[in-house]
């Protein structure tokens, strides 16, 4: 299973024991933060893409719309969310449960800037009952970001 692999590797870092495991749903941004106790905003979605045929995340706040246009901008790409089998197969965590970190190999991760207002957020772990409490700083660390880009809207309102 795909926490598993996020527990393996965040053990490298003596980190595992932060991995929080709900007795509940943590699949929707909404459900994670009722499972937390958090606002939704803190809730850091790990959405995924194809561009140009190639697997990326783009994780961002949890009240963060993907704006088609900053998208375009930025990727040169219509924005093409991966289908549920797609995301699975391609970037190695099923729906609900994708997260940045040990995702499959060549998955480019960037990090959107609806996250910059908050010190700490919460990704999920690999599976649709989990959360990690990170700083921003650890985020950027853990998730091997390329990048942050400004592709959401919704969230600066």
């Amino acid at each position: 299973m795909a926490i598993d692999l996020v527990k393996a590797f965040f053990r490298q870092y003596g980190m595992e024991d932060r991995i929080r495991e709900f007795t509940v749903s943590s699949a929707t941004v909404e459900l994670a933060a009722e499972a937390l106790g958090c606002a939704g905003c803190r809730i850091a979605k790990s959405l995924s893409f194809s561009v140009n045929g190639e697997p990326i995340l783009v994780v961002a706040a949890g009240d963060a719309k993907v704006d088609n246009a900053k998208f375009k901008a930025q990727f040169a790409v219509k924005a093409k969310m991966l289908s549920p089998e797609d995301t699975l197969a391609r970037i190695g965590h099923a729906v609900g449960g994708v997260c940045p970190f040990a995702a499959k190999e060549g998955v480019k991760v960037y990090l959107d800037a609806s996250l910059k207002r908050f010190e700490t957020v919460f990704p999920a772990c690999g599976s649709s009952n989990s959360a990690i409490e990170l700083t921003i700083p650890e985020l950027e660390k853990y998730s091997a970001c390329a990048g942050w880009v400004d592709v959401c809207k919704g969230w600066d309102a």
